[in-house]
């Protein structure tokens, strides 16, 4: 017999389970979105820029030209 497979989801601020069928999915209440907002626009989160390799630069050697 096949089980059925449940994933239980979190709010991602204070923890608490949420049902994804939740008006404020996948927050768990306006009081946990309004939170995570203020992060975002306070600069608590931030996305990295992607990081460059350096080693592998086009810079020409120009050492063999006379």
């Amino acid at each position: 017999m096949a089980s059925k497979r449940t994933l239980k989801l979190k709010c991602p601020t204070c923890k608490n389970p949420v049902k994804s069928k939740d008006a404020e999915f996948p927050f768990c209440s306006e009081r946990c979105r309004t939170i995570d907002l203020g992060k975002w626009a306070s600069g608590a989160y931030v996305i990295s820029s992607p990081v460059q390799d350096t080693s592998d630069s086009a810079v020409p050697d120009n050492s063999d030209e006379d």
